[in-house]
């Protein structure tokens, strides 16, 4: 929540030490002859989605009042600040996506307290860093913002103290109010089943970027392909999910590798987990593990197979009512059985599944799946007994990645082997009889791949 000053007051501009001296005149100068630029715009498509989602959270605390803030900047350095992006809850029940906003829901009624930009009769909008205009872009208006996401809005400075007598709760610091918001997300709405695909599309094209500029990546290594993929989202979409992995060789051994800073190499296999955040704030989440020379050795297609054979089980698992952990329990069966055709486990197959053993975990390390939706682990604060111990449902989305990664120093693995790492990641819709692979579009089968790389490099 921003810092708060007293209702109607107006904050001081955020200026540094380094910053020329504003006189008088020269203020005075500027705020006098500016056109007025108020937006006539339409409702957002989310608005209607967003109402009838405070809705159903109002219901879940009749008579409460909930708090959720979207956040403010954070420094990245100095005087320089992280671009923002607000809080998922504080987006899923407005579809506001502008900064020092606070959605207050008080007895079933909602307003948004926002920052709108500042009038011309105030120095912020020249002189501010965060906020002013000049400085750092138009901000909407009270009334575009209340026009476009069909909610009252009212300014952030006149946000009550809430010192009443008056249940309050706020979902940073209520575990409840946290819990009922992670749950309410967890089954996807047309809309969002859209917005989903989207972003699985753009994801798509921005790893057919990478190799595209494969003679660069060559050159450069994985910091090619990180700027390369970053592009396509930026231009596309909001920005990346997450911080792109990038994993070269043995790099991709290591699960969220994400300095790619290292080379890429002939003869090796390079992991790419990347995903495009879209415009509304909705993630894709994809892993393709391809052969930096354009075909797969013997070896590294033997091990591929193993991994896209335990993966399709995997989704074919998914379907309404079945437990969260379907997807997981179908795809390490296959891996644990593959490591054991390998002579890798010290116990039967059968043994290393065993909950108390699960000795085929040290070449997987990893559970097969997460929900997947505004965040790329998303509703993560549910209760474990809806997921991950519960039951897929209609409307779900979720990933199936399993991976197979065998370590440089592993010494209980034959030496070929060592410094591979393997992953295949689909986002999976879980429809009325079964499942819906959105990220399909991607070829997975070790033959397509390879058809796939050839075809655009």
């Amino acid at each position: 929540m921003s810092e708060q000053t007293e209702p109607g007051s107006r904050p001081e501009p955020k200026t540094e030490s380094h910053d020329p001296a504003v006189p008088e005149a020269y203020a005075a100068f500027m705020r006098t002859g500016w056109g007025e630029r108020e937006l006539d715009l339409p409702t957002h498509p989310v608005a209607e989605y967003a109402e009838a989602r405070r809705a159903r959270l109002a219901e879940a605390f009749p008579g409460e009042r909930l708090v959720l803030p979207a956040g403010t900047y954070k420094v990245r350095a100095n005087d320089t600040d992280y671009r923002f992006r607000p809080d998922t809850a504080h987006t899923y029940f407005t579809g506001n996506q502008t900064s020092d906003a606070v959605l207050v829901i008080d007895d079933g009624e909602a307003v948004l307290y926002a920052r709108p930009r500042a009038t011309r009769d105030t120095d912020e909008f020249f002189r501010d860093r965060q906020y002013g205009e000049l400085w750092a872009g138009r901000r909407p208006s009270a009334r575009e913002i209340s026009d476009s996401l069909g909610i009252e809005v009212r300014h952030v400075q006149d946000l009550p103290t809430f010192e009443d007598d008056r249940k309050t709760r706020d979902i940073t610091t209520d575990e409840d109010l946290a819990r009922v918001a992670s749950e309410l997300r967890l089954t996807k709405d047309d809309w969002e089943v859209g917005e989903l695909q989207e972003a699985c599309d753009i994801t798509t094209l921005g790893f057919e970027d990478s190799v595209r500029e494969w003679d660069r990546v060559l050159e450069f290594g994985e910091r090619w392909i990180e700027g390369t993929f970053f592009r396509r989202a930026r231009a596309m979409g909001n920005d990346i999910g997450y911080d792109s992995i990038v994993g070269g060789g043995a790099h991709a051994t290591t699960l969220h590798w994400i300095d790619n800073s290292g080379p890429i190499t002939p003869g090796r296999l390079v992991l790419l987990d990347m995903g495009v955040e879209g415009t509304n704030l909705y993630t894709a989440d994809v892993t393709r593990t391809i052969p930096v020379d354009g075909r797969f050795t013997p070896l590294q297609r033997d091990l591929y197979d193993l991994v896209f054979t335990a993966q399709q089980p995997g989704i074919e698992a998914i379907r309404p009512g079945v437990p969260f952990l379907a997807a997981h329990h179908a795809a390490m069966s296959i891996l644990a059985h593959g490591l054991s055709d390998l002579g890798l486990l010290p116990v039967s197959a059968e043994e290393a599944l065993d909950p108390e053993s699960k000795l085929y975990a040290r070449w997987t390390l990893h559970g097969t799946s997460h929900m997947l939706g505004m965040d790329v682990h998303d509703c993560g604060r549910a209760s474990a007994d809806i997921y991950p111990k519960g039951d897929l449902a209609q409307g779900m989305v979720l990933t199936v990645e399993p991976g197979l990664y065998f370590q440089e120093d592993d010494l209980l693995v034959p030496e070929e082997l060592r410094g591979i790492g393997i992953r295949i990641e689909d986002d999976i819709l879980v429809t009325a009889d079964g499942w819906q692979n959105l990220s399909a579009a991607l070829p997975r089968a070790s033959s397509e791949v390879e058809e796939w790389m050839g075809s655009l490099r």
